[in-house]
């Protein structure tokens, strides 16, 4: 885990909301009740909630996802992202012992 690209991937505030919201799916994304959050939540719900363009939250998903702290599953045409706990563990020890 590069420290450098995981200090990036959090230095925007609208990263640190998504991975906010994706703390707590169910509160955050009500909308997506009926199909469940087994997956993690669907990109255009956090699109949606975000009031960003399409490429922008792609754009941004991606560099968490590059950092370790979400994970993707495809299921047929839509995208699904949930946080990633181990990297926030890891996270936590770089910090405690590094800084």
């Amino acid at each position: 885990m590069e420290h450098i690209e995981i200090f990036k991937a959090l230095s925007n505030k609208s990263r640190l909301q998504m991975l906010e919201w994706l703390k707590d799916p169910e509160l955050n994304f009500p909308g997506q009740e009926p199909y469940g959050f087994e997956h993690g939540v669907c990109v255009g719900q956090i699109q949606a909630k975000a009031g960003l363009t399409q490429s922008t939250v792609s754009e941004y998903l991606s560099i968490l996802q590059r950092a370790g702290f979400i994970e993707s599953t495809r299921v047929g045409q839509w995208t699904y992202y949930k946080r990633n706990q181990k990297t926030f563990a890891e996270l936590s020890k770089i910090i405690e012992f590094n800084l």
